[in-house]
C-alpha cells in the first residue's frame, strides 16, 4: 500500500535491465502505462478468492485517467472474490515485444448503480465494434453486465526485457509525463491511508 506521502511509483524492471539506460528520457512510470491503458482494448484482471486461491480472467474495461471502469455479470467469481478482498491486480500490453508491458495494483468497488447509469458512454463506445461482430445489443450488454466495478490504482509497474521499448522513452516516443494522473495516485494513496480496516464498498 502507497503511503500518503508516497512519490511518483519507481520503475519495476525486469531482468537484464542496464542501469545505464535510465535518464531523464525515460517516462515515468505511471505515464507509461496510462499510455498502455489508453490504447489495448483487453485487460488481465487478477483477484483471490475467498479460500486464497487465484482467479484470473481477460476483461473489457474503459480508463479515464483516474480509475479503470469494468461491467461484469453481477453473479461473476470476481465479483464474489472482491466483495471478499477489494485488492487485485491487472496486467495489459505485449509480451511478445519484448515483454512490454505494465501490471497495475489496485483496490476495486462494487458500484451500487444500474450499469446504465455507472458506465461511461465511451465504455459502450469503444467495444460497439466488438459487440456488432458477435450479435450482442448495447441494451443487452448493459443487462447482462450489470455489475460496474470500479477500479483505483494504488501502484504502477511497467516490465520489460533487455531492450528499452519505447513506451518507456520520453521525447516523440514516449510523450511527457501525465500530472493529472500522478496526482490521482496521490490522492488514492491519502484515501488509502486513512481508510478504516473493514469499509465497506460504494
Amino acid at each position: 500500500m502507497l503511503r500518503a506521502d508516497a512519490g511518483p511509483v519507481r520503475h519495476a524492471w525486469s531482468m537484464g535491465h542496464d542501469p545505464a539506460m535510465e535518464s531523464t528520457d525515460v517516462i515515468d512510470p505511471a505515464a507509461r502505462i496510462d499510455g498502455m491503458l489508453r490504447t489495448v482494448t483487453v485487460i488481465w484482471l487478477s483477484s483471490v478468492r475467498p479460500d486464497g486461491s487465484p482467479h484470473l480472467v481477460p476483461i473489457w474495461f474503459s480508463w479515464d485517467g483516474e480509475a479503470i471502469i469494468v461491467a461484469s455479470k453481477p453473479g461473476a467469481q470476481k465479483v464474489r472474490n472482491i466483495r471478499a478482498s477489494r485488492r487485485v491486480t491487472l496486467a495489459l500490453g505485449e509480451a511478445e515485444e519484448d515483454f512490454d508491458v505494465g501490471i497495475v495494483e489496485g483496490e476495486a468497488e462494487l458500484i451500487d448503480r444500474p450499469a446504465c447509469d455507472a458506465l461511461p458512454p465511451s465504455h459502450l463506445a469503444k467495444y460497439r465494434g466488438q459487440m456488432a461482430a458477435i450479435g450482442l445489443a448495447e441494451a443487452e450488454f448493459i443487462e447482462t453486465y450489470s455489475q460496474v466495478i470500479r477500479i483505483v490504482p494504488t501502484r504502477f509497474l511497467p516490465w520489460h526485457g533487455r531492450t528499452l521499448p519505447a513506451s518507456a522513452r520520453g521525447g516523440s516516443d514516449g510523450g511527457s509525463i501525465d500530472r493529472r494522473l500522478a496526482d490521482a495516485i496521490r490522492r488514492a494513496a491519502a484515501t488509502l491511508a486513512v481508510r478504516r480496516p473493514g469499509s465497506a464498498s460504494i
